[in-house]
């Protein structure tokens, strides 16, 4: 990757660490994973990459997970949206994880059934882990890009 190469980014911020994905041709090169909450981690981090990189789009996760971190990212990302002129889109955090249970509050945890998006009780967490795909193609990329928040706001 050099500063040439037009590169897209997927940003999950739903995953502890911090994910970040950086693409080109559709085709992951490389993940990088920063430490820390995404409330003081991210505008750095995409500072430091915009300096470094061409950055044609940006893909988030939307959610569901952390509503802090959604808010936090869609805030910055539409600010350079609107500055840059970088165009970003989302993807739901289920992509990234084979669906399988993501925490939401306390014990409970967010479920996927088919199309729909539930909360269930579980006392022992579940294990899951997100994993950036090998390629964008596999996506099911959303232009809307607000934040999908599946339970209210705090």
């Amino acid at each position: 990757m050099h500063k040439g190469s037009a590169i897209t980014l997927l940003i999950n911020t739903i995953a502890k660490p911090l994910q970040i994905g950086f693409y080109e041709n559709e085709n992951l090169v490389e993940v990088k994973e920063y430490d820390g909450m995404t409330s003081d981690t991210l505008l750095p981090i995409l500072k430091e990459i915009l300096e470094k990189h061409l950055v044609e789009k940006i893909i988030y996760t939307n959610g569901p997970g952390s509503h802090m971190a959604t808010k936090i990212a869609y805030v910055l990302l539409k600010t350079l949206n609107i500055i840059k002129q970088i165009p970003f889109y989302a993807i739901s955090a289920f992509e990234l994880n084979d669906n399988n249970p993501i925490k939401a509050l306390g014990k409970l945890y967010f479920i996927k059934e088919k199309e729909t998006i539930i909360t269930l009780r579980f006392d022992k967490e579940p294990t899951s882990s997100f994993k950036m795909p090998n390629n964008l193609n596999s996506l099911n990329i959303l232009e809307a890009n607000e934040p999908n928040y599946q339970i209210a706001a705090v």
